[in-house]
C-alpha cells in the first residue's frame, strides 16, 4: 500500500529536498509541500495524506495548536514531527496533542522513513534519547520491568523486539503490557506509553 505523504517546513530548500527524498521511497508519494504554517491544513484537505512530515516553526512549541487543529479537521492524516531541539516537555505536549512521530533534526533519512511508516500504521514512534529515565522520586504503581518495556513500546519498538532487548520471553512481555495497559487504563500498549510518557514516568 503506497503511503501518501505532505512535507511542511518553512525552510524551503530543505523541505524540497526532503520531499523528493521521501518520494524516492518505494511506498512512498509525496502528495503535497508547504513552505508556510497557513497552507498546511487547506493542502492537507485538499491532498489528503496518510502523513503529514511539519518541520521548522510549525513542529516547534508554538505551531503545536496548528497540528492540533490539522489532527481535528483531518483525522485520517497521521503527523510526524522533525524537530530541531526537542524537550521533554515539548514532546509530552505534542503526544498529547495526538502526535505519533517524534524525530530530531539530525535523525538519518531512515529513521524518518521507519517513524513515517510507524505514523501511518497508527504507531506512537519517539526516538530514544527523547525518552529518559524514570524519575526515582516519583511514586506510581508501574514496576520497573513495565516501565522498561513502556519506554521501549514508545520508540516504536515490537513486542519480540522488547523481548529480545529485555531477555524475557514474548509471553512474558505480553503479560507485562497488558498489566501496565490496565494500571493506566489505556487503549493499547501504545496508548499507555504515551499516558505514562506524559506522566514523567518513563
Amino acid at each position: 500500500m503506497t503511503i501518501r505523504i505532505m512535507v511542511a517546513d518553512d525552510h524551503v530548500l530543505f523541505s524540497e529536498a526532503l520531499a523528493e527524498a521521501l518520494d524516492r521511497v518505494e511506498d512512498f508519494e509525496v502528495v503535497g509541500v508547504a513552505h508556510e504554517g497557513e497552507q498546511v491544513l487547506p493542502m492537507a484537505r485538499k491532498a489528503a495524506p496518510c502523513v503529514a512530515v511539519l518541520g521548522g516553526r510549525v513542529s516547534g512549541p508554538g505551531g503545536l495548536c496548528r497540528v492540533a487543529e490539522l489532527i481535528r479537521s483531518v483525522p485520517t492524516c497521521k503527523i510526524t514531527l522533525i524537530v530541531v531541539e526537542p524537550t521533554r516537555a515539548h514532546v509530552a505536549r505534542a503526544i498529547e496533542a495526538g502526535v505519533l512521530g517524534i524525530v530530531p533534526r539530525h535523525s538519518k533519512l531512515p529513521y524518518l522513513i521507519g517513524a513515517i511508516r510507524g505514523a501511518a500504521a497508527g504507531c506512537l514512534t519517539v526516538d530514544p534519547g527523547l525518552v529518559s529515565r524514570p524519575d526515582k522520586r516519583g511514586k506510581h504503581s508501574l514496576n520497573e520491568r513495565e516501565v522498561e518495556i513502556l519506554r521501549l513500546t514508545a520508540t516504536g519498538a515490537s513486542i519480540k523486539e522488547i523481548a529480545q532487548e529485555l531477555y524475557l520471553a514474548s509471553g512474558t512481555v505480553r503479560n507485562l503490557t497488558s498489566a501496565a495497559i490496565k494500571k493506566l487504563e489505556g487503549r493499547n500498549r501504545f496508548d499507555a506509553a504515551r499516558i505514562a510518557l506524559e506522566r514523567g514516568w518513563l
